[in-house]
């Protein structure tokens, strides 16, 4: 529903489509998903906010969006949910190549 409200509801099925091919091995590009890419001098410290990261990635409209995704659960790293709307990515996150 975020995504349709999001991106508008002639991209779902693309969407849809990419996600059941790269989970069923299929080997299916990623192209066609959102992205950015943050620096090492990004990790540095604390890291980069969540809220921030949804915002650039455009899975978010505002703050007040990424945190109510948050909070319903919808937001994940690497399948686990991300529990605190203060969580962040850090140089650990990418650890033993749990993130690419």
């Amino acid at each position: 529903e975020a995504t349709a409200l999001l991106h508008g509801k002639e991209c779902l099925a693309q969407i849809h489509e990419t996600v059941k091919n790269m989970f069923s091995g299929k080997g299916e590009s990623t192209e066609s998903l959102p992205r950015i890419f943050v620096t090492q001098e990004d990790m540095d410290g604390e890291g980069v906010g969540f809220l921030d990261l949804f915002l650039k990635l455009e899975l978010s409209t505002s703050k007040k969006d990424a945190r109510r995704l948050i909070k319903g659960g919808g937001a994940k790293l690497e399948d686990e949910k991300i529990a605190e709307e203060t969580a962040r990515l850090t140089a650990a996150d990418f650890a033993d190549g749990k993130t690419e």
